[in-house]
């Protein structure tokens, strides 16, 4: 025998043996994914659960409270005109009275004020049965457009109303721009003009951030079908205030949008002189519009849903936290403690060592006598691989 080739088959075993394994699809470790972080796990003794629901009752009932009397303390004027701004003759066909061109839309309203409104007094317009979130006419709009002039033609988005019939863009294009609600209000007290401020109507990063001040309209409602309002076109998008009011889409088919702000206040019974224009047209698909009048408070607008949620699940949580305390005096139940310490014996049993108020336990660990049951309590550890259950 060859003593190199025995050496050189040996050490080819060796290699062989100590070559490197094929990668294995096991994913790797991680304490993450194998759920091994540390972790809170309170103990959800009746304790706990009467405390969490008591604080939670006191904290959101006084909120609760608060909302709604600041709600209350909102003053506002509700007026759906789109009904009464049609003439007598027209009742029976508003359509064609919106659709034409030749009909007198000015209306005047008068309004009562029911108690004193303080300044600044917000003007909305609120329009009902109106989709806006709807998934084609959210879509229809160029945000690269409003934002530069340079993305002009970026009209891809915009269908049907993207281009002129010379294939021209239309600056802005898309449904939202082209259904601009185009109905104006005059106020007056006392045969005295109430100016409509339109000044931080809009939000700020609408205006700085998402349509350009180089960006003027171009093309717009210059079609033979005219969807809303028309836009001056030497004043630049980051300026068309009502413009960027309401191409931020509501979510409701309910909605209002600021018109404006009167800044003076208005006093209790004053009788406010209303013209309005109506030219928008909701009687196509059964909306309707109402002018609001509205102060403010510390929660916005007039709002009791949100007093009624904090008062509702403030007074729940009280009234289950009194069921807990009743069920606990009535039948209450044992606290089993969290660590038992189990001594094995010679004879392969265990012995459970609780406080003194506890009797002694001893259990028998074999097949015939596990899970016996003594004084009426349960105890379930793992000893050498077997199960003990005391009940």
């Amino acid at each position: 025998m060859n003593p190199k080739g025995a050496s050189s088959s040996g050490t080819d075993g060796a290699t062989d043996s100590s070559a490197p394994r094929r990668n294995s699809k096991k994913p790797k470790y991680s304490r993450f994914t194998q759920q091994e972080l540390p972790a809170c796990k309170p103990i959800l003794t009746p304790g706990w659960v009467i405390t969490t629901f008591i604080f939670i009752g006191i904290v959101f009932i006084p909120i609760g409270l608060a909302s709604l009397f600041a709600s209350e303390r909102v003053v506002e004027i509700v007026d759906r005109y789109d009904k009464h701004c049609v003439p007598t003759n027209y009742s029976k066909s508003m359509l064609a009275y919106i659709q034409s061109g030749e009909t007198n839309k000015t209306c005047t309203r008068s309004l009562i004020v029911p108690k004193h409104m303080k300044s600044p007094v917000y003007v909305y317009y609120q329009l009902d049965n109106f989709y806006q979130n709807h998934r084609r006419y959210v879509k229809s709009r160029s945000d690269k457009q409003l934002r530069s002039k340079a993305s002009e033609k970026d009209t891809s988005s915009c269908s049907p109303e993207g281009t002129i019939s010379n294939g021209s863009a239309i600056v802005p294009c898309g449904l939202i721009a082209w259904s601009l609600f185009n109905d104006t209000y005059g106020f007056s007290v006392k045969n005295k003009v109430l100016d409509v401020s339109k000044k931080n109507i809009a939000w700020k990063s609408d205006q700085d951030h998402k349509f350009g001040s180089d960006v003027y309209p171009k093309n717009f409602q210059s079609g033979s079908l005219i969807g809303g309002a028309k836009l001056n076109a030497s004043i630049p998008l980051s300026e068309q205030v009502d413009l960027i009011v309401w191409m931020r889409t509501a979510a409701l088919p309910t909605f209002r949008k600021l018109y404006g702000k009167i800044e003076v206040d208005l006093e209790a019974n004053e009788k406010i002189t209303v013209v309005i224009q109506n030219n928008y047209n909701t009687y196509s698909f059964g909306g309707k519009k109402k002018l609001v009048l509205s102060t403010t408070s510390w929660i916005g607008g007039k709002n009791d849903f949100l007093g009624i949620a904090y008062l509702t699940v403030g007074g729940l949580c009280l009234f289950l936290a009194i069921c807990f305390i009743l069920v606990y005096v009535i039948k209450p139940r044992w606290e089993i403690l969290p660590e038992i310490c189990l001594q094995p014996t010679d004879d392969d049993s265990v012995t459970a060592l609780l406080p003194q108020k506890w009797p002694l336990l001893y259990y028998s660990t074999t097949a015939e006598n596990l899970g016996e049951k003594k004084d009426g309590l349960v105890l379930s550890r793992e000893i050498s691989g077997r199960s003990i259950e005391i009940d």
